[in-house]
């Protein structure tokens, strides 16, 4: 029997694997918690969700294969700050590599992400009403203009670069380490929810 195409608009969910000073990282183990709970929330969307490699090749290829297999009407990519205790919602995203070996052990192919590329990328997502919808649930979050220049900023200048003009696509930073409340791991699974929300409700009044 034909397998029936899922013809839900997708969410694309990635968060990162290990990498140097980080072996189990948080936000894996926050989209993996996420997945089923999104799929029960917001039936209407088909979720796909990947760990990507800490790896400065392999991990814009792979957001590259998401946009192109899955055309996705929201992006939104988690990774890790060591010792922050909030959110951290990043604003854009920097042409710029940092010399810092990945989880591969080797070191970016340039200083640029992009020879043809601008110089910043901004995330499309509404940072302010997620804000907003954060706070309301007590929720400690700030808003950021740096989104560093190691994988987490490649991951969000790739996306930018890679999305339809009808996706929307951002960056959450998340506390390297999810034991301690309001944002241990089931904290921060429903602040993800939140966020999830906030940014659907934003695409659709875009749509």
């Amino acid at each position: 029997m034909q397998e029936v195409a899922d013809k839900r608009p997708t969410v694309v969910l990635t968060g990162f694997g290990p990498f140097p000073g980080i072996p189990v990282n948080a936000s894996a183990l926050l989209v993996r918690k996420l997945a089923p709970l999104a799929r029960r929330a917001f039936p209407g969307r088909r979720f796909v969700v990947t760990v990507l490699p800490t790896e400065w090749r392999r991990a814009p290829e792979l957001i590259a294969n998401l946009h192109a297999r899955y055309r996705p009407v929201l992006a939104l990519h988690f990774g890790v700050a060591a010792g922050m205790r909030a959110l951290r919602l990043e604003t854009m995203a920097e042409n710029v590599c940092r010399a810092m070996p990945d989880a591969a052990a080797l070191l970016p192919l340039a200083a640029t992400l992009s020879t043809e590329g601008p110089g910043t990328r901004r995330a499309t997502i509404d940072i302010p009403a997620i804000a907003h919808a954060l706070n309301a649930h007590n929720i400690p979050c700030s808003i950021s203009n740096d989104a560093g220049g190691y994988l987490c900023n490649a991951v969000l200048y790739q996306s930018l670069t890679r999305a339809r003009a009808d996706c929307k696509v951002g960056f959450i930073h998340i506390p390297a380490d999810l034991s301690e409340r309001p944002l241990d791991l089931n904290g921060a699974t429903q602040a993800a929810l939140i966020i999830i929300a906030s940014a659907l409700e934003t695409t659709l009044r875009s749509a």
